[in-house]
């Protein structure tokens, strides 16, 4: 039974060591270096000094401190930051090897046109990953914009008798993208202002304030670290609020549209109906006066079919009498039942225009 109970035991360890996550890990070093490896979860977190919990990246959307670490995610981007290295974890699962080991290794080097280059390692390392996740929402909603316009200038066209059913599955399925756009710059505001709120938290991002030699520096040249981390949080906070009030105009912008197309529907089907009323008014007119007609086609004798002339003048009477009798019903149509005109449609093209202007100035500005 005891050896029983070892060898159960055995199989058990070898069934957890088998199944512990291992991490494809892309570090950088502040000179621009990168190196590759892999390492088991337990291994990593215990070279970093962490807790295995610390690792388990739950949120999609996450920026902590751990034992002198900033465990960060950025959807898809894993990383965990140290004063010295930047480890991007799960590198080959992220579909960014472009940006990867191109541009963030020179915006780590001070070569990549980042606020913070002459700032501490952790620094630069964050605002690097703050930017790429911007630019990602930016280049989102740049694509969302001039799709969205354009099917709504097709669809809100008054001179349109009807809807095409292609460009509302367009607007349907852009709409659903816009709102998820919406939910992405939400969480990521609401990741940013967590840390914000926090002054410790803010302290603690700044890995190098316990340096003796960066403390020296930073009586020299009067740099408040922690300020200074919470002017790079709030510059992207304000970009993320500039983002989610062009992506919340381009929904408002989508909501109008939707009642001008009811609006413009709804002419249209006024339209019809009533030239169907015209049409069933014509009908009555001729069926009233068509009357005396059916009276003399029926098989009667009297003394008018002996008269050649009659019968131009009861042809001539239904005419006529079909025509007064059509004209009036047109005219009691006309003082009681007006068309109703689509609605303008410049206020739509104006704010449209405008929209896209104050997106592309911001991109520019950037």
């Amino acid at each position: 039974v005891i050896g029983w109970r070892y060898r159960s035991t055995d199989s058990t360890q070898t069934t957890l060591v088998s199944v512990i996550p291992v991490f494809s890990v892309m570090r950088y070093d502040s000179a621009g270096n990168v190196s590759f490896f892999e390492r088991k979860k337990t291994e990593l977190y215990q070279e970093l000094g962490l807790q295995a919990r610390d690792l388990r990246f739950q949120h999609l959307t996450s920026i902590n401190t751990r034992n002198n670490c900033i465990i960060l995610r950025m959807e898809i981007i894993k990383a965990v930051i140290t004063p010295e290295h930047l480890l991007i974890l799960d590198y080959r699962q992220s579909n960014l090897e472009q940006w990867l080991l191109k541009d963030l290794a020179l915006q780590l080097t001070g070569e990549g046109h980042l606020v913070t280059y002459s700032l501490p390692f952790e620094f630069r390392a964050i605002e690097a990953i703050l930017q790429h996740r911007i630019n990602f929402l930016q280049s989102k909603l740049n694509e969302l914009q001039p799709q969205i316009l354009e099917t709504l200038e097709a669809l809100v066209d008054h001179k349109q008798l009807s809807i095409d059913r292609s460009k509302l599955h367009v607007l349907l399925q852009a709409s659903k993208n816009l709102s998820e756009l919406e939910t992405d710059i939400k969480v990521f505001k609401e990741t940013l202002l967590e840390v914000l709120d926090e002054e410790k938290q803010i302290e603690e991002l700044c890995l190098s304030k316990w340096n003796e030699q960066h403390v020296c520096d930073q009586s020299i040249t009067g740099i408040n670290p922690a300020e200074e981390m919470e002017l790079l949080l709030e510059s992207y906070y304000r970009q993320a609020e500039d983002l989610a009030n062009s992506a919340r105009e381009l929904k408002v912008l989508i909501d109008d549209s939707e009642s001008i197309i009811f609006i413009n529907l709804d002419s249209h089907r006024n339209v019809m109906m009533r030239l169907n009323l015209q049409l069933t008014m014509g009908t009555f007119s001729v069926s009233l006066f068509g009357i005396l007609g059916v009276a003399f086609g029926m098989n009667l004798e009297s003394s008018f079919e002996e008269d050649p002339r009659l019968f131009w003048l009861i042809t001539g009477i239904m005419f006529l009498g079909s025509g007064l009798m059509w004209r009036r019903l047109l005219s009691f149509l006309g003082r009681h039942l007006e068309p109703s005109t689509p609605p303008p449609m410049p206020s739509l093209l104006k704010k449209s225009q405008l929209i896209g202007g104050r997106i592309d100035l911001r991109h520019s500005s950037k």
